[in-house]
């Protein structure tokens, strides 16, 4: 139904070559999943991204969506003595970093190795004589590093069945293969009928996890927390550790014996140089380890990539580029100088996750920071953001559990709960078979124009809730508005011109409350055209109609002004016509948010299928943006934010956040500050022309030097585009170009010059 429904509805696709200088990525360099050294250069992975260092020059370079590294889930990371990087994904698929820094996409494995989709995570790459032995979930894939084209694939389960292999080696001309569950496995290398599963002989048939050729010798990690080196096939033990073991690596000259929470470097001799158990100041286990140039590096959980010594101090350089906290991104809010993200989350029925991973602050000066979970009480499920218009250093964030944090500079924070909010502000749910627990759920936190700050609280019978200037409490039953209400869990919150609040609920559609229309509710439901009873956003658009996204497609209320005057509403869908066909628009689409932008398109995010950019009226899509056409990391797009005064719309994803610069900006009081750019147009710039800074509904006049009309509009918002050509017939010649500006009323006016070089 869906690949139906796009084929019908896409108008056309912006192709990535095109987008990338309109695209910029936010990402975490955080959780790191491998680290592997190069030449002179070190490499880490995230489940999103890679990064590298280069240790002559010290220049950091990243690797993301927006020059084109899409993973699934990296896996494992390794340079290949050709100076390409190999990312290994959870499901298959390879990517590859030429040395040139392109990129290539290897779908070979998902699409020509014959086994189930879940059975193909890659776990490891080795190198030997050309070759690039790859360990997956099904057995071995050779790749030749000359075409980087597949060889053949090895099925040595001891009856061909697929098997587990961890990771390869080669030593005395024997291939050896540590797998998960038959114990390390061996072939001659120049079997050619190594694709034979009977060609391969158990070499030990116990538990390990890692085996490395190194100084000459075979180094295995067993299960049971020792080292050994073989004698022959005779196992010696030579070291212990106390923690889960994960992985061998080797360099020239040292062994690396990777454990969750310790790491051992040992020389040549196997001697022990080296152990870390802990990065200082951090609380954190470790993901990956690689030495180079007598240097350790190590990857942890959640915490970065750090160098150190070896013998090991307790000196850590992090290398981790500047970035969020973690990709997962949930709730993101950008106020007048920063962008607020919180990385907590709720399931489709609002349940919490219970996560606990602070704020992360983005300032375009300082970069990166952080509001650690410490500071914030310990507070879970952290979601929607509010800057408070009226005091703008302050910000509430609902926790969808722990209550409502106010954070004042970002330092001072309280948390608002049951407890401090007196007997008509948030209250706890009641759980009957414990009657002490306690959770307290807000949600939809939005400001009205008088500054009072409104959101839904969960499982009460009070549920909308009103912070009033000077920190005063309302609350509004709505026992006799839906029969559920102690059951009731709420979306975001909308409000109108006229003081209207749209409420998405879970179970009973949308709810329309004004209390200056004596406390008036009307609910639109499933009998008032709602598709679905499970309404998870609501917006107002600039003409007054409200748009509403369920769980099973969109709807419209014509006009909120018809809340005053009627009691009860009806919501229609969209029909767009494609040629004799008509289709709903987003037909049976769970619906993850709504943004109205400054002309009054619509951004709107689907359930793991990408955005949508429609017009005002939703029958013409201006963009469609997914993983496979654009630098979105991810199709599950969980929130959309606009900065109304560059454009710039903003994408939180479950695998990282980017923003795409857009044209429609807020209108501006005055013409003060007009400007266009770029300014000069260069020969080799293809895109268009902005002359930003507009009010809304103002006349833009371009002409020629000598005065002759070539383009003419009327501002939807504050930015208006030119592609630079006479009325869209021919483009114009070089030259200088004028821009006129002027209100319909003619009281604001001004003039701007355009330089075109062809």
């Amino acid at each position: 139904m869906m690949q139906k429904f796009l084929g019908i509805l896409i108008l056309f696709i912006t192709q990535v070559q095109a987008q990338q200088n309109l695209w910029k990525g936010y990402f975490s360099f955080n959780e790191i999943t491998d680290v592997c050294a190069g030449n002179q250069t070190i490499f880490a992975s995230t489940k999103n991204a890679v990064f590298s260092k280069d240790l002559n020059t010290n220049n950091l370079t990243t690797y993301t969506s927006i020059n084109d590294l899409k993973p699934n889930e990296i896996t494992t990371l390794f340079h290949t003595s050709t100076k390409h990087t190999f990312i290994g994904n959870e499901n298959g698929q390879i990517i590859i970093i030429k040395p040139d820094g392109t990129i290539v996409n290897k779908p070979d494995i998902i699409l020509e190795v014959p086994v189930p989709p879940n059975s193909k995570r890659i776990n490891d790459f080795y190198e030997f004589n050309g070759k690039l032995y790859v360990s997956t979930q099904y057995g071995i894939t050779v790749f030749d590093l000359t075409n980087l084209e597949i060889d053949e694939t090895y099925y040595i389960g001891s009856s061909g069945e697929l098997l587990d292999v961890l990771q390869t080696t080669v030593f005395n001309n024997q291939i050896y293969a540590v797998t998960r569950t038959q114990g390390i496995k061996k072939a001659a290398l120049s079997n050619p009928f190594l694709y034979d599963y009977s060609q391969w002989s158990v070499f030990d048939g116990g538990y390990w996890l890692s085996l490395v050729t190194f100084n000459n010798q075979l180094i295995g990690m067993n299960s049971n927390n020792m080292l050994y080196k073989f004698v022959g096939a005779i196992p010696q033990s030579f070291a212990s550790f106390g923690s889960v073991g994960i992985k061998l690596k080797t360099s020239a000259t040292y062994l690396v014996a990777h454990a969750n929470y310790q790491i051992h470097v040992f020389n040549t001799a196997l001697a022990l140089q080296s152990i870390t158990y802990q990065i200082t100041g951090i609380s954190d286990y470790f993901t990956g380890a690689a030495i180079l140039n007598n240097k350790l590096y190590i990857g942890t959980s959640k915490n970065g990539l750090f160098e150190s010594s070896i013998p090991a101090t307790n000196q850590f350089t992090l290398l981790s580029p500047n970035g969020p906290i973690q990709d997962y991104s949930f709730k993101i809010k950008k106020t007048i100088d920063e962008l607020w993200l919180t990385h907590g989350s709720y399931d489709r029925t609002y349940a919490p996750d219970y996560k606990q991973e602070g704020i992360s602050v983005f300032a375009p000066q300082a970069g990166w920071s952080s509001i650690p979970k410490g500071a914030l009480f310990n507070a879970v499920s952290l979601g929607t953001i509010l800057e408070n218009t009226k005091n703008k250093t302050e910000k509430y964030i609902c926790s969808n559990h722990s209550g409502l944090l106010k954070i004042v500079n970002k330092t001072d924070v309280t948390l608002l709960n049951h407890l401090n909010t007196g007997t008509s502000g948030l209250e706890s749910l009641t759980y009957l078979p414990d009657p002490t627990y306690k959770s307290v759920r807000p949600n939809g936190l939005i400001q009205d124009k008088d500054g009072n700050i409104w959101l839904a609280n969960a499982y009460v019978n009070k549920a909308l809730k009103v912070l009033k200037p000077g920190n005063n409490w309302q609350s509004y039953d709505l026992t006799n508005v839906i029969s559920d209400v102690t059951n009731e869990r709420y979306g975001n919150i909308d409000i109108d011109k006229n003081g209207t609040k749209w409420i998405a609920t879970f179970l009973n559609g949308v709810i329309g409350f004004n209390e200056k229309y004596n406390n008036k509710f009307i609910v639109v439901g499933l009998d008032n055209g709602l598709p679905d009873k499970d309404v998870r956003c609501v917006a107002v658009d600039k003409k007054g109609q409200l748009w509403i996204g369920t769980y099973k497609g969109l709807r419209i209320i014509s006009s909120v002004d018809r809340f005053i005057s009627e009691n009860e509403l009806t919501a229609t869908n969209i029909v767009i016509q494609e040629g004799d066909l008509a289709q709903e628009l987003f037909y049976q689409q769970m619906i993850q948010d709504i943004y109205v932008d400054g002309s009054n398109n619509k951004w709107v995010a689907l359930a793991d299928a990408g955005v949508f950019h429609v017009s005002a009226n939703g029958k013409t899509t201006l963009h469609r943006f997914t993983k496979e056409n654009s630098p979105l990391p991810s199709n599950n797009v969980l929130d959309i934010e606009i900065d109304e005064v560059s454009g710039e719309v903003f994408f939180a994803t479950d695998k990282g956040t980017v923003s795409f610069l857009g044209s429609s900006t807020k209108g501006s009081d005055n013409l003060e500050a007009v400007y266009v750019y770029p300014n000069p147009i260069r020969p080799d710039y293809t895109g268009t022309v902005k002359i930003a800074g507009l009010m809304d509904k103002v006349n833009v006049k371009i002409t020629d030097i000598e005065g002759n009309l070539v383009f003419e509009t009327t501002s939807q918002g504050g930015t208006v585009e030119w592609d630079t050509t006479a009325f869209g017939k021919y483009k114009v010649a070089s030259g200088v170009y004028m821009v006129f500006v002027s209100a319909a009323d003619g009281a604001e006016t001004t003039v701007k010059k355009i330089m075109i070089v062809r």
